[in-house]
């Protein structure tokens, strides 16, 4: 009995047992046929439905386009100052190495030749351990196609870009320079970038795993085999003239030990930068060589005191707002004292009281009391807007990177020494773009012009160049005749047999760096624009710290000046007014 109970026990269990493991194949057999209809529908919607989309997607990843080059950078006539030189490097692959045609040995005794190197030494390189070896860089467009003849498969070829500047250091710090690996660019090849880099029709074709293309009826067999190229530059930038200003500036800097100097050349009319010279200069081809101050455009981002030539603003501004007018005069008492500090002419010893003094003897001797005398006519609330007007405390807009806003204080905090110092150029620090930036408005009808270096459509000069009036037409004829008779009186070397020159030599004391006290040195500067009766000529020539002989704008900066004038009305061929008389307004002559 007891032996019936087991076995019905154990029957019961086994039943049991068999119902669980039934079950649970039951419920795989349902998710089996669930994940078989789920595949059966992703394939489906893959197959059918999405099919579309995934024949773009096999499409791109077989997708290619050509290697792409930077547009050509050209001076205004043409010159080509920055193109784009297509290099290669050259690699190997030790893991696709054979026994015949591309053993190590083989391939170093037909590359060697081609790559100007040793056998032994090509050799060692392809018997290095690592998994891609370097061959050698930079190989040109001629041998690399000697290379890829040769049909190793274990050699490849890598194609990169390399900025090329063919004028050499003509024009650096406009056009800077440009690194492919890192795209690190500077000057005109940083602001310009994106028209450069700017492909409208870009080639696209379809290329096999080894990155040959496959033609179709679509590819266009010529397209594919050119690169795509960004948009070309022009600058405004006459390289005839900038060779000119260069050369003429390295000669002084040179001649007189100085630390820097720059020569800029504008058109007054439109802004055009014809030339812009900086010194010290390095070479864009070699710019990983150049010392940060050789690549600094320190023109647009240091400021200084512009010392005389901001007279002629004082001048103007003054007459602007009716303070004065051409004829007026002023009293100058050749000294004079603010406080415990005493201020004089330069040549207080020998004109020690001129007494009332007109605006041509103003410019002609240079009179730092005379123009504190103007400058008292104006409040400092005056004085200070017509300053801003000029341009003075912000940027000029020029289209090139770094440019800093000079230091203008605000009027609120002029004091009696502040409105003294501005008058002659000591109370406000400039950069040298600034300074011609303001003169300009002198030679333009009193309308400063945005200064820029790239040569703009018509359609882009509406964007980007501003036209500002700073001051009314009679006012800028009116300095216009001072200057120019201040400069024919005189014996200055800025006077031109053949033009009536319209100008202002300067001389400032260099700040120390910290800002408190001067030092020993100097900036020297002369600025002014020609012919006088219907300027077409902006020039502006400072230098920085000279150390021999007489340091004064007039025989440092003038000569330069003078010379670039010169240079410049041939190169120009500008029509001399040496018979017209000053006295008639610019506007009579356009």
């Amino acid at each position: 009995m007891e032996e019936q109970r087991r076995t019905e026990r154990s029957a019961r269990q086994a039943n049991k047992r068999n119902r669980r493991f039934d079950s649970v194949l039951a419920a795989l057999y349902a998710i089996f046929i669930l994940f078989a209809a789920s595949l059966i529908i992703y394939l489906f919607f893959i197959q059918v439905i999405d099919i579309k989309k995934y024949k773009i997607k096999a499409k791109n990843q077989r997708a290619g386009q050509n290697f792409a080059v930077r547009g050509d950078i050209y001076d205004r006539n043409g010159i080509k100052l920055a193109t784009d030189d297509v290099f290669y490097n050259v690699f190997a692959r030790p893991v696709d190495y054979d026994n015949d045609s591309s053993s190590p040995e083989t391939i170093a005794t037909k590359l060697a030749p081609i790559l100007k190197m040793s056998k032994a030494e090509l050799l060692k390189k392809l018997n290095s351990q690592n998994a891609i070896i370097a061959v050698k860089k930079d190989v040109d467009r001629n041998t690399a196609k000697e290379i890829a003849a040769q049909h190793f498969r274990a050699i490849s070829l890598d194609k990169k870009n390399t900025r090329v500047y063919p004028q050499g250091t003509m024009a650096a710090h406009v056009l800077g320079y440009y690194n492919f690996d890192a795209d690190i660019a500077n000057g005109i090849e940083y602001a310009a970038k994106d028209k450069l880099e700017h492909i409208e029709n870009t080639v696209r074709y379809q290329k096999t795993q080894k990155g040959k293309i496959i033609y179709d009826l679509s590819t266009d067999p010529v397209a594919t085999a050119q690169n795509p190229k960004g948009q070309d530059v022009t600058l405004t930038i006459d390289a005839a003239i900038q060779h000119v200003c260069e050369k003429e500036l390295e000669k002084m800097v040179l001649e007189k030990q100085a630390l820097r100097g720059t020569v800029i050349v504008m058109n007054p009319r439109n802004g055009e930068i014809l030339a812009y010279a900086v010194y010290p200069t390095y070479d864009p081809n070699n710019y990983r060589n150049a010392t940060p101050l050789q690549i600094k455009n320190w023109t647009l981002t240091d400021v200084f005191p512009p010392g005389s030539t901001f007279k002629t603003i004082t001048v103007s501004s003054a007459m602007d707002l009716g303070k004065i007018n051409e004829h007026s005069t002023v009293l100058d008492t050749g000294k004079t004292k603010i406080g415990n500090w005493e201020i004089k002419n330069y040549d207080y010893d020998v004109h020690p009281y001129p007494g009332h003094i007109t605006l041509e003897y103003l410019f002609e001797h240079s009179s730092n009391i005379g123009s504190i005398n103007v400058a008292r006519t104006m409040t400092p609330r005056e004085f200070y807007g017509e300053l801003k007007k000029f341009g003075f405390g912000a940027k000029t807009g020029i289209d090139l990177p770094g440019e800093s806003s000079g230091l203008l204080p605000n009027y609120t905090v002029w004091d009696k020494g502040i409105h003294a110092t501005m008058s002659y150029g000591y109370g406000t620090s400039v950069t040298a773009m600034q300074m011609i930036s303001a003169v300009s408005a002198l030679a333009n009808d009193g309308v400063r012009v945005t200064p820029h270096v790239i040569k703009y459509t018509p359609e882009e000069e509406a964007l980007y160049i501003k036209r500002t009036p700073v001051l009314a037409p009679e006012t800028a004829h009116s300095v216009t005749r001072l200057l120019a008779k201040s400069v024919n009186n005189g014996k200055s070397v800025i006077k031109m047999d053949k033009y009536h020159v319209a100008a202002k030599t300067g001389t400032s004391k260099k700040p120390k760096e910290n800002g408190v006290g001067y030092t020993p040195y100097s900036y020297t500067s002369t600025i002014g624009y020609l012919p006088a009766t219907n300027p077409q000529v902006l020039v502006y020539v400072m230098i920085d710290s000279a150390k021999v002989g007489a340091i004064w704008g007039n025989t440092v900066a003038g000569p330069v000046f003078h010379e670039v004038t010169t240079q410049v009305a041939r190169i120009l061929d500008l029509k001399p007014d040496k018979n017209v008389t000053p006295n008639k307004t610019p506007s009579e002559h356009h």
